[in-house]
């Protein structure tokens, strides 16, 4: 490693900390608006998965004693701040990072079309604001097939620290957007969901016209049939074989609780439930993604 562009900290006020310890999730995201903003990756293997993908390093923090051992941080011109275990363990959830961090550039986010032009089988999450329910979906979608990952406006981010780090890095290794005003009619844009844009920009949309009425409207398009999870009269098992024949299948799962809203079930091709017994009438999200996944892996490998 080049020791020049080693900088030893020993205060936990210094500002070279800031944008670890002292910027929340939502400033790093806006941190360079109009432009994508900035994340933190934790452990050597998500660094070394996001950088794979081609992510921007800004800078290295890692625990001094951790220096002399070879890691995929070779980046001459990005900066590596080296501290004791005494100064580090100030931040939040630092036991769990196993000593790296990094700040990274975020990238533009790809249209809805562009990222499923291709794919053959998509998850949709509607509402879904548990980082660790949406990191475990990732983990679930790269181990078990599924080509891309769509998330309504009200989603956590993949890339929040919890997110990243429950997913072991997969969000870095399957491709997912947000689905907006923008990214259902550009081809990419800065990656800022509605929520965190100006109010103006999205006063006029109603509920619903972006999700899931255009967002249905561009799946269709591009040739996909729906299969909403939920508990209903209607619904078929995931084992039906109607949904064997299916070329372009997207899974929607919504929400802990609330599940999904009634407007995206009438709007889909098939109501689909997990049989199951004991009385248990549901799964938590991350454990259903897990099911339907695997249930469509061997669809796919085994038709």
């Amino acid at each position: 490693m080049n020791e020049n562009r080693i900088r030893k900290i020993d205060d936990f006020n210094a500002p070279e900390l800031d944008v670890y310890a002292r910027m929340n999730e939502v400033q790093l995201l806006r941190c360079r608006e109009p432009d994508p903003g900035l994340f933190i990756a934790e452990s050597a293997k998500v660094i070394s998965r996001a950088l794979d993908a081609g992510y921007e390093p800004v800078s290295f923090l890692i625990e001094d004693r951790l220096l002399d051992k070879p890691e995929a941080f070779d980046y001459p011109e990005v900066p590596v701040y080296t501290a004791s275990l005494e100064v580090l363990k100030n931040l939040t959830g630092f036991p769990m990072t196993r000593g790296a961090l990094c700040a990274m550039r975020r990238k533009a986010l790809p249209s809805v079309e562009e990222l499923c032009h291709d794919a053959g089988r998509i998850a949709i999450l509607e509402d879904v604001e548990n980082p660790t329910n949406v990191g475990a979906i990732f983990r679930s979608a790269a181990a078990l097939g599924v080509d891309a990952v769509l998330l309504t406006e009200r989603c956590s981010n993949p890339l929040y620290r919890r997110a990243s780090r429950v997913s072991m890095g997969t969000v870095f290794q399957i491709p997912w957007t947000y689905i907006t005003r923008n990214t259902l009619t550009e081809k990419r844009c800065s990656g800022l969901q509605r929520r965190e844009m100006p109010g103006e920009q999205y006063s006029a949309l109603k509920k619903g016209d972006v999700w899931p009425g255009q967002g249905m409207q561009v799946l269709r398009k591009l040739g996909f049939r729906t299969a909403a999870m939920a508990l209903c009269d209607d619904s078929i098992p995931l084992g039906d074989p109607v949904l064997k024949s299916q070329e372009k299948l997207a899974v929607i799962l919504g929400a802990e609780g609330d599940g999904l809203a009634r407007e995206t079930i009438a709007e889909c091709d098939y109501t689909v439930r997990i049989p199951m017994t004991h009385n248990v009438d549901s799964l938590n999200v991350a454990a259903a993604s897990a099911v339907a996944f695997w249930e469509l892996s061997k669809v796919r490998n085994n038709p």
